[in-house]
């Protein structure tokens, strides 16, 4: 059975009292809330009150509770762009209402806010450079803080589903704002050689860091054709220790979940490259945890998607959903889009979860309609 799943911002929601009818018009089976999220400047095409917002640090939109937060060294906060404190659980509450299971989308390790305040836990790469927005999980506290993101999200929310998004290092790539870096071209694999954290918990995962350090530097510099190339013997061992961060925090997270709340749906951002450092953490290995769903970027079209979509299947026997996208460069174009979404069915894509359904335009949510009703006639079985 195909599941179509629309990702919303709560103030897509939250003073538009049509907002819940447009994306149920869609034809989808959920809706994917955001609780935990990123700075984001986003635009709100039908909203009778505003026409973007600016959410200008990585913020909670269920309460931040004192007694939850107490003596944890990070702490979300509370978006100021937002009346009141509890913005999801209005949204949800309105999405449930009519019918829509409601999964919260829970952002963990990326947080500019976080990491300008704490820099000694955030990825540091092989230069010295910090990348304040990306929380490394290799801290303790990084750690924790996720964990009582967590925690929240279950108590306070009650979601029927939970998305995990950066549930493992951020990287090189999916950094801040007004980038300045294409013009350095670097390829794929200097962006993931500047991706392999350096900072004072991972130099202790590994056997020889400053050995390692020039290693990645030289193969930053020199153009390296693959990881494994520039850091030669030692790559199984920096590939293990990049993988089982990851999964240890997986782990530790749907561990947590299945105890607190053992019916909520579990949807993991992943990918089956083993130096992937996105918000689709890797699950090279195995993904070592007991989720519902794994999503995956198809986000860079058919050719590159086909591929990881066969790899991520390959890597784990988990149901694989889609991440596809309705905003530009793809055009608003419903033909189009529904037989992209085949070409992903055709190679093991059992969900499609849609971006974005705040963020579009009239002609692209007729594109998404389509595409939808489509695609649930092209896999729904006959009676």
């Amino acid at each position: 059975m195909v599941t179509t799943v629309a990702h919303l911002y709560p103030w897509d929601v939250v003073g538009d009292p049509d907002a819940v009818a447009r994306v149920a018009s869609l034809g989808v089976d959920a809706v994917a809330l955001a609780a935990s999220y990123h700075t984001v400047r986003a635009a709100t095409p039908f909203h009778p009150s505003h026409r973007m917002v600016d959410a200008r640090h990585a913020a909670f939109y269920l309460p931040v509770r004192e007694e939850a937060w107490r003596d944890k060294r990070l702490a979300p906060a509370a978006p100021s762009w937002m009346d009141g404190d509890n913005s999801y659980g209005s949204a949800s509450s309105a999405l449930r209402e009519a019918g829509l299971p409601v999964y919260a989308w829970t952002v963990l390790t990326h947080s500019s806010r976080l990491g300008d305040a704490n820099p000694d836990v955030v990825v540091r790469n092989a230069f010295g450079d910090l990348y304040p927005y990306a929380l490394c999980p290799s801290n303790d506290d990084v750690v924790e803080y996720a964990r009582t993101l967590v925690s929240e999200v279950l108590e306070l929310g009650r979601p029927d589903g939970i998305v995990l998004e950066a549930c493992g290092p951020l990287g090189f790539f999916h950094g801040g704002h007004h980038e300045k870096t294409d013009g350095a071209d670097w390829s794929a694999v200097q962006q993931k050689l500047l991706s392999l954290c350096f900072c004072g918990a991972c130099v202790q995962r590994y056997d020889d860091p400053d050995g390692l350090r020039a290693a990645v530097r030289a193969g930053v510099d020199n153009g390296a054709t693959s990881v494994e190339e520039a850091l030669g013997e030692r790559a199984p061992q920096v590939r293990e220790v990049r993988t089982e961060l990851s999964r240890s925090l997986r782990r530790e997270l749907v561990g947590l979940i299945r105890s607190k709340s053992p019916s909520t749906r579990i949807a993991a951002h992943a990918t089956a490259d083993p130096w992937g450092t996105g918000p689709f953490a890797t699950v090279a290995g195995g993904v070592d945890a007991d989720v519902d769903v794994l999503t995956m970027t198809c986000w860079p079209g058919v050719d590159a998607s086909l591929p990881a979509i066969r790899a991520l299947r390959a890597e784990a026997d988990v149901r694989t959903a889609a991440y596809v996208l309705a905003l530009p460069p793809k055009q608003a174009d419903g033909d189009e889009l529904l037989k992209e979404w085949l070409a992903y069915a055709e190679a093991g894509a059992q969900e499609f979860h849609l971006y974005h359904a705040g963020l579009a335009s009239a002609q692209r949510m007729d594109a998404l309609r389509h595409a939808v009703t489509g695609i649930k006639a092209a896999l729904t079985p006959a009676d």
